[in-house]
């Protein structure tokens, strides 16, 4: 950080200036914006600093900034350390000495973080791991594991005994970010993927189980663990694609954590609260999704985008977290800026669910929701924050609100000179560009927001930083809430023989958005055979797709590599779960896949997507039953007014149902079957269920498909009134019009054959498609029209005839429409992707034979600066659209069922095109299979 001379010098001239921060206010002394008090010779209160604290100690600063996401420190060395009171003259002693050696910093070799202590204030927990190398690295041993300290008996030992550890020898795993819960088990992040590996042997994934990578392939997925106090039945209860962090359980007995929603498509991806049941049931958004630029510097600054880490609940039920950017708040201008740390905020997550967006029980308040928990002036984009930066925060339970709290004051550095020179954060200072940002002196404060004081626990010390830190205080015992208690499990009687691996999602209608009914004329219209056939209504939506991620494996666990070229145009590969019909009335309930993230697609007839992407993923635990009251409008397309956040809809309790149900009991919906008689309030969907539930086999209703197929079961033509036709798009289709035998879906299925035959559809069905396993086959497949009576071929459609850069007898020619459907692999950038995937999905040259070579179309093009001539190439666009296969007007308006093209009209099937759809709406990826990807392109 800089030399042993000016290190010594820097202490000297630090000295002053730290006299002058306990005997003056910060901002008069050194923070040049600060506005909280220093005390220095009060004394400490003894009723209510009486409690021993627990602190991380690292011996040293490390270089670069840490991401939120990631497992460590760079260069740790550091101990837990036990102060016995919270007060200066309190004693410290070194807890982990025992274990990590000596306590300084040339022995120690081991990295602590993610403390915590139960209610009762007996018995810490933390995470540790050691003994690290010089030049450690992130995916290699040793790893995160769990340990605990019993205050009464000065007992420390690891939770999971290592040789009874159950993936000791099965995967590389890291343990981090424990609390107890008030059963007395505990609750923690990790990358066992415990359940999520189980998922995959169910779903005979390829390469299963393995554990595997967050979305942006960063490293090992953390996700939510729970296990006993002895470290025996560990299991997983949240299954996010990317990480949860920092869980904590709320006095509700709920427990919080900090949730990186980085799908693809969320524009907003971020870290934000959420909630669930200590069985993973019920997870819901608490706070944030679309409150991550509300800063204390606004949203000028790219920058100025914050997280919400390091939460813990405080005594009023509010709030307390840490927001800070994503990759810190380093400077931008000197490589000593770094600092790693943020604001601490206050947040009423019971009135709100976004800083300015409150619940249905607080309507009326405005915001905002979250507060500043001190006046300091503090800055969470890059470079020098006049009142200091917080590292963490740990609201005491007494009655006061204080909060003990890791802090550092604003110091700046003067490189000029040799050695270096730290200084105040005047404003002349502040306002001089040629001082940088001095490294943190992170230490343990007390924030007393009734006197607007902090008192210092223990001296800052250049060199030494203090992070984690909790209060050994006994608190009230959190709710108790026992698995499988909650009103969201449902009987195994609501089942068919799926029951055990599945769960239920029950969507009131797809046409609820945000509470507003956007059904085309009114879900009430939609819902009436006899004032809408759904088979005109374009805007109408009749299927629901279920989508999962595809689990990319962790180099660490698995040696495989995945080249950039497998996911083609796409960032993350993605396989498709099942189809089911929307009822009517926009409804929908059918069984999902326990324990597996997924989202939902709405669709229309020809299974293409019509509304916005849901980003977000959703997960059921077996048995449980997931409802929601409809859709929501993306965040992007909200324009909220300046100063409003943009609303939110992951959470009960937000927005009223925009659709009643049924109106009576035993009385049919308006012009419908009376065999499905609706109890009052109920949707069609459920109606539906509870009918099929009641037959044999049962609840088949609720068993969705690989299929896309449609049966109209609600018009009641027994009143004159005339049922919509039937839709079946299936791989299984050999229904082929006469002449044209093709025309069945004769290429390779995307799933089993099992999976795909009525009624076959099980948890573990997956329809997992490759560009050049699904979709190039179909431009090379023979497409003939046969002469029924002679036999002989009439007409020859296959796609490759034209749309290929040599003809039949094999001469070159210009492919037809300037799209090369060929299979010959590219060259370049997107080597070695076949030609006919980047025509089809990006701006590719148009060519001309020249001379018998095919060569790019160039046409003059403006003068140069030194008006020189120059030439321009000819491009021609996409013919599809990754992400959106119903605005791929150019593809499926000459090939699609409604085409009046004479030359393209009829040639694919309506299967075929069902394939091409749900493949580009998933994101067009050139492999679904990193298995098969590593093996055919590496």
């Amino acid at each position: 950080m800089q030399r042993e001379s000016g290190s010594n010098r820097a202490a000297h001239r630090l000295a002053p200036a730290l006299a002058c921060l306990i005997a003056w206010a910060l901002a008069a002394c050194s923070s040049g914006g600060g506005h909280v008090q220093t005390a220095g010779g009060q004394e400490a209160d003894p009723e209510t600093t009486d409690f021993p604290i627990f602190y991380v100690k690292r011996y040293s600063v490390p270089k670069t900034q840490d991401d939120l996401r990631l497992l460590r420190f760079a260069q740790p060395s550091a101990d837990l350390f036990m102060r016995t009171r919270a007060a200066p003259d309190g004693t410290e002693i070194n807890i982990t000495q025992r274990v990590t050696g000596t306590g300084s910093a040339s022995a120690a070799s081991y990295d602590i973080k993610d403390v915590s202590v139960s209610a009762d204030g007996k018995t810490i927990l933390f995470a540790m791991r050691g003994p690290l190398a010089a030049k450690q690295e992130q995916d290699k041993p040793p790893y995160w594991r769990l340990w605990q300290y019993v205050i009464a008996t000065d007992t420390l030992s690891q939770v999971v005994d290592p040789s009874l550890d159950p993936d000791a020898g099965v995967a590389d795993v890291n343990d981090v970010g424990p609390q107890f819960l008030p059963d007395g088990r505990i609750v923690f992040t990790s990358t066992r993927q415990v359940n999520a590996r189980a998922a995959m042997i169910d779903a005979n994934l390829d390469g299963g189980p393995y554990i595997a990578n967050d979305e942006d392939g960063t490293e090992p997925a953390f996700v939510l663990h729970v296990m006993n106090g002895d470290g025996t039945n560990i299991h997983e209860i949240s299954f996010n694609a990317s990480h949860d962090r920092d869980p904590t359980v709320l006095s509700n007995g709920r427990v919080m954590w900090s949730r990186w929603d980085d799908a693809p498509g969320n524009t907003h991806a971020g870290m934000s609260l959420y909630t669930a049941n200590p069985d993973g049931t019920d997870v819901e958004l608490l706070y944030g999704a679309n409150s991550h630029q509300t800063g204390p510097n606004g949203t000028a600054n790219a920058n100025a985008t914050v997280e919400f880490v390091k939460t813990h609940e405080m005594q009023d039920g509010r709030i307390l977290a840490l927001i800070r950017p994503f990759t810190g708040t380093e400077s931008t201008t000197a490589p000593l800026g770094e600092d790693f740390g943020g604001d601490l905020v206050i947040i009423d997550t019971k009135d709100y669910v976004e800083n300015t967006q409150p619940t249905l029980a607080g309507a009326g308040l405005s915001g905002p929701a979250q507060t500043p928990a001190t006046s300091n002036d503090v800055i969470t984009i890059p470079g020098p924050s006049p009142g200091g930066r917080f590292y963490a925060g740990y609201p005491l339970w007494d009655g006061t609100n204080r909060i003990l709290v890791s802090w550092s004051q604003c110091r700046l550095m003067d490189t000029s000179v040799t050695p270096s020179t730290l200084l105040p954060c005047t404003a002349a200072n502040l306002a001089n560009p040629q001082l940088v940002v001095a490294p943190p002196i992170y230490s343990v404060w007390m924030f007393d927001p009734t006197t607007n004081t902090m008192q210092p626990i223990m001296q800052p010390t250049d060199g030494i930083m203090i992070t984690d830190l909790v209060a050994a205080q006994p608190r009230a015992l959190p709710n108790v809430i026992l698995d499988g208690s909650t009103s969201s499990t449902l009987a195994s009687s609501a089942y068919d023989g799926n029951v055990g691996t599945v769960g239920v999602i029950d969507i009131r209608s797809v046409y609820d958005f945000d509470g507003v009914d956007r059904a085309p004329g009114g879900i009430a219209a939609v819902a009436d055979p006899a004032k809408t056939s759904l088979a005109s209504c374009q805007q109408c939506a009749r299927f629901v797709r279920l989508e999962t991620a595809v689990p990319l494996p962790d180099p660490g666990f698995l040696k495989l590599n995945v080249p950039r070229a497998a996911f083609g145009v796409a960032s993350a590969m993605r396989r498709i779960l099942a189809y089911a019909p929307v009822q009517p009335d926009g409804s929908v309930r059918i069984e999902v896949p326990a324990q597996v993230p997924f989202q939902v697609s709405v669709l229309d007839q020809n299974a293409q997507r019509i509304l916005p992407a849901h980003t977000a993923w959703l997960q059921v635990e077996p048995g449980e039953e997931l409802k929601c009251n409809g859709c929501h409008t993306p965040a992007a397309q909200q324009n909220p007014p300046p100063g409003q956040t943009a609303h939110s809809h992951g959470r009960s309790g937000l927005f009223d149902s925009a659709y009643p149900g049924a109106a009576t009991t035993g009385v049919p919906f308006p012009n419908t079957n009376p065999t499905y008689m609706p109890n009052a309030g109920e949707t069609m969907a459920e109606t539906l269920a509870r009918w099929s539930c009641s037959q044999s086999p049962p609840c088949l209703a609720l068993v969705p498909s690989t299929e896309v197929l449609y049966t109209d079961i609600w018009t009641n033509t027994s009143a004159g009134l005339t049922a919509n036709p039937p839709i079946t798009l299936s791989y299984l289709t050999t229904n082929a019009p006469p002449g044209k035998p093709y025309y069945a879906m004769t290429t390779a299925f995307p799933t089993s054959n099992t999976c795909a035959i009525a009624g076959g559809w099980q948890a573990g069905c997956r329809i997992t498609i490759n560009y050049e396993d699904h979709i190039q086959p179909l431009w090379s497949k023979k497409r003939q029209d046969i002469d029924v009576t002679t036999g002989a071929v009439v007409a020859d459609h296959t796609c490759t005839n034209c749309h290929s850069p040599r003809n039949a007898a094999g001469n070159p020619q210009v492919p037809a429409g300037q799209l090369d459907l060929s299979a010959t692999p590219s060259m370049g950038a997107n080597a070695p992707e076949f030609v006919s995937y980047v025509d089809l999905l990006t701006t590719h040259d148009q060519l001309q034979l020249v001379n018998g070579v095919l060569e790019p179309v160039t046409e003059p093009g403006p003068p140069d600066a030194n008006g020189n001539p120059t030439t321009i190439t000819l491009t021609s666009p996409p013919a599809l659209i990754a992400g959106d296969a119903h605005d791929s007007t150019v593809f499926f308006g000459l090939l699609g069922p409604a085409s009046t093209d004479s030359t393209h009209a009829g040639i694919l099937s309506p299967s075929e095109l069902r394939l091409i759809s749900e493949w580009l709406d998933i994101g067009a990826q050139y492999y679904n299979d990193p298995f098969e990807a590593a093996q055919k392109l590496n």
